[in-house]
């Protein structure tokens, strides 16, 4: 059983980026700069928010903060994405999820402008990623596919059951898995809550790809020997032992499922680091379609 490693493959592409970023540098070439909207303070956000502002310092990227008032309007919310639209400075930005209830959050990411969509979230990049057109790819998907191509996880003509069908991960993973080249052409299985006798599926899956958000929901008997296991899962289960109050567990009983497995990803530091590094790839690609379009 192999360990995909997140921690240490994010780094590792953070180096790479960190490389090509001191290149643009020296040949005095614009940094690729990116900005994180945030409405309001929930603390989830605020958290990852500043990983996100840290890793851009990290490898050598500009990047802004753009903290809004709770109370922000919808007008006025999509006022500040104009100007971030029409900034010349800004090659990407995100708009961190939750909005509060009063924004509609379709409308505000239709209003992003899809070659500053670094999050990949905009219809045209989702539907660009479904023709196998150069785009952004959401990050956690993304990330998910760089894992199994630096593991050398075979995925060729191999059945591959995604549980969940998040527009954010689910139905992008069971797209880039049934697409042509490596990692992909998978003949893919798309279950989700209505699906009836899902051991069915899972028992036979050698690649199986969850985002379901239920702690320890595959269990060992629910899948077959040398299965590879990609566990996007995360949640807080409280534990009176921990002194932090709370564990996180993935959607995988990590146990008795890894004995089983020929890789797996744990939780934490699996798909969840992955993420980071792979918006900032996304923002680099951004730079780079930017600087090719002034040419």
């Amino acid at each position: 059983m192999q360990i995909l490693d997140g921690k240490k493959t994010s780094n590792d592409i953070k180096n790479e980026i960190a490389a090509e970023v001191q290149a643009i540098k020296d040949a005095g070439g614009k940094v690729p700069h990116l900005a994180a909207v945030l409405v309001g303070n929930n603390g989830a956000s605020l958290t990852y928010v500043g990983s996100k502002v840290k890793s851009c310092q990290e490898i050598g990227f500009d990047s802004t903060l753009v903290a809004l008032p709770e109370t922000i309007t919808e007008d006025e919310l999509l006022a500040k994405i104009k100007e971030l639209n029409e900034d010349d400075n800004l090659d990407g930005y995100i708009v961190q999820l939750p909005l509060p209830k009063h924004i509609d959050e379709e409308k505000i990411l239709l209003a992003i402008d899809p070659d500053k969509d670094v999050d990949g979230f905009h219809p045209t990049n989702f539907g660009r990623m479904a023709l196998e057109m150069e785009t952004f790819i959401p990050a956690t998907p993304f990330g998910i596919m760089q894992l199994l191509e630096r593991y050398k996880v075979e995925t060729a003509g191999k059945h591959t059951v995604v549980i969940g069908r998040s527009h954010i991960v689910g139905r992008p993973m069971s797209i880039l898995m049934s697409r042509k080249g490596n990692p992909g052409d998978s003949t893919v299985t798309l279950t989700h809550s209505r699906t009836k006798n899902l051991e069915e599926f899972t028992k036979n899956a050698d690649i199986i790809i969850t985002a379901l958000g239920v702690p320890e929901f595959l269990k060992a008997d629910m899948v077959k020997e040398g299965v590879t296991i990609i566990d996007v899962g995360i949640t807080r289960v409280d534990d009176a032992s921990n002194p932090k109050g709370y564990v996180i567990k993935g959607d995988v009983d990590f146990d008795g499922v890894s004995k089983k497995a020929a890789f797996i990803t744990p939780v934490p530091g699996g798909v969840g680091p992955m993420t980071i590094a792979m918006l900032l790839k996304n923002t680099l690609l951004a730079r780079k379609m930017r600087s090719a379009r002034n040419k």
